[in-house]
Order: structure tokens, then sequence, then C-alpha cells
């Protein structure tokens, strides 16, 4: 008799390919003709990247910047969580975040979808900020893979197939 098969559901961000991509970015704010004299700059502190422009339209160009090279590194822009532009003295500033682990919200979500849209015989739990998702047909959960790839809230990866 066959027994289950599984994998996890993770949401991860190459730690390493932010810290190029930011970089990257800081080189090209640096040299830009656009942003010379402007204050324009991007920091990287644990969790949180904090770009800072004179105007709000510079700091929302700085984030294009950004977002460009962190395209070209690999990392999906749903890993990152962006708030607004902020006055703050003379500058605007605006912060973003990098999402890892998915939350239990999304984790619900993703629950619902396999229950609802999957294969029969597919089980899905929570484990933590994965999930686990199991079946008797390695068949079934290619396609649970398939349905996940399309799903838009956070940037899904698959490991531990087995």
């Amino acid at each position: 008799m066959a027994s289950e098969s599984t994998f996890d559901v993770v949401s991860k961000v190459d730690k390493q390919e932010v810290a190029n991509a930011l970089n990257q970015a800081q080189k090209e704010i640096a040299q830009r003709y656009d942003f010379k004299g402007v204050g324009a700059e991007v920091d990287f502190s644990g969790e949180n990247i904090l770009m800072k422009a004179n105007s709000e339209e510079r700091v929302l160009a700085v984030l294009d910047v950004l977002q460009s090279k962190m395209i070209k590194r690999g990392i999906s822009l749903k890993s990152l969580d962006t708030g607004e532009p902020y006055a703050s003295g003379k500058e605007f500033r605006l912060e973003t975040s990098i999402k890892e682990g998915i939350a239990q919200d999304v984790a619900k979500k993703i629950n619902k979808l396999i229950r609802d849209e999957g294969p029969k015989g597919v089980k899905s739990q929570i484990q933590g900020d994965e999930l686990r998702v199991s079946s008797k047909s390695r068949d079934d959960l290619q396609d649970t893979m398939a349905l996940l790839r399309k799903f838009e809230e956070a940037d899904l990866q698959f490991v531990n197939m087995r």
C-alpha cells in the first residue's frame, strides 16, 4: 500500500539577494542625475527598508528603483509590505518591510482554497508559519501546487516534497 506523500508550503525571502538588490539600488540612486541634490537615499535596518527624499514624488521614484532591482534579483514584490509616504521634517520617508512566513489569516485562506478547489483526498494543516499538504497521490499534490501558484496574496514556495 502506498504511503502518504507530502510537501510544505512556505514563504521565504533570500536575505542575501535583498542585500544585493539594496546595494544596487543605492549605487544607482547615488549616480542618477535626477536624484542629485534631493537627499534621496535608501537604508536597510533589520527587517525594514527606509527610503528618504525631499518630495513625495522622489521617494516614490526611489521605491521604483528598489523594486526594479528586486525583480531583477528574483525577489517577488508580494513579499514587500510597503507603507505610505509621510513627511518627517523637511523630508519625505517611506518604509517597507519584508514579509517572511505565512500569516495565520493567509494560511487559513490557502487551507480553504485547497479544500474547496483542490483535488479530493488532499489534506492540509497549518504548522506555525507554513503549511503541510498531504495526499496518497503524487499527481494530486502536483495539481495542488499548480492551484497554489495562482494564489495572489503571498509569495509561496514548495519544499520537502516526499
